[in-house]
């Protein structure tokens, strides 16, 4: 790939938020590394991309996973480009109570957000400093302002704004910016599979939800990924240690 495109690295990017991230970029100019867990299911993504005109490699790897990341980010490297772009979109859901949550599904949660965008930043950022010059966007959510039956996910996606606060102040010398982003409520298959957990009808689970929020409608993965593109863009070189609410209203 030619040493004037940037390189951005999307995790769980096979589908959902992070695959509309992906193709948001690409269109964008950049060359994008798809990055999921399973890397043939990347292959969507990837011919999305390049069906476009975009350039795209897809790779696996398991984010929580120190040895799995660490090949993976030297192999973008290698064989596509210095990733100096990285969206820390890769996420599950283990939903219970408390007093019904097991420590396997407390430990699932925040291996994948936290310890994933840990482990992927650490790898990423040698190569921003290298360059003097990076974006880091990571994935946070309405829930870490609480949610019933989400006490892993919500504490996992309080720890991401904490974790993108101090990698900006960190960071910040390097010319890298570090961002989140809080979705609200957002159509994916992750919110269908919670309307199936509740046993609600998802067109009626989303209206339910559209008739809370002040716009009037549920979010789009396209919502999220415009916010992506703005943070990863030259023109937000002064933004940094920030979390946009993007949901359709305010949020505390």
């Amino acid at each position: 790939m030619s040493d004037q495109v940037r390189t951005a690295i999307v995790t769980g990017s096979a589908r959902g938020i992070g695959a509309a991230v992906a193709k948001r970029l690409a269109a964008d100019g950049y060359g994008v590394a798809v990055v999921d867990l399973d890397e043939a299911a990347c292959a969507t993504t990837v011919d999305a991309i390049t069906a476009a005109g975009g350039q795209a490699i897809g790779v696996g790897a398991n984010v929580a996973d120190e040895q799995s990341v660490v090949s993976a980010v030297e192999r973008i490297a290698t064989d596509f480009g210095k990733p100096t772009i990285l969206v820390n979109n890769a996420g599950i859901l283990r939903d219970n109570l408390l007093f019904k949550m097991s420590v396997d599904d407390w430990d699932a949660v925040l291996g994948v957000h936290l310890r994933g965008a840990f482990l992927m930043s650490r790898e990423v950022q040698k190569h921003q400093v290298e360059e003097k010059w990076g974006r880091i966007v990571n994935l946070s959510s309405t829930s870490a302002l609480g949610n019933r039956g989400q006490a892993n996910y919500a504490a996992a996606k309080a720890g991401m704004q904490g974790f993108t606060k101090t990698l900006a102040i960190e960071l910040g010398r390097y010319n890298v910016t570090v961002n989140a982003i809080a979705p609200g409520f957002i159509e994916t298959e992750m919110t269908a599979a919670t309307a199936e957990r509740v046993g609600v009808p998802f067109e009626d689970f989303k209206k339910g939800a559209a008739s809370q929020i002040p716009v009037n409608r549920v979010g789009q993965p396209e919502d999220i990924a415009h916010t992506a593109s703005f943070f990863c863009s030259e023109g937000a070189g002064f933004v940094s240690g920030q979390v946009v609410y993007v949901a359709g209203g305010p949020k505390d």
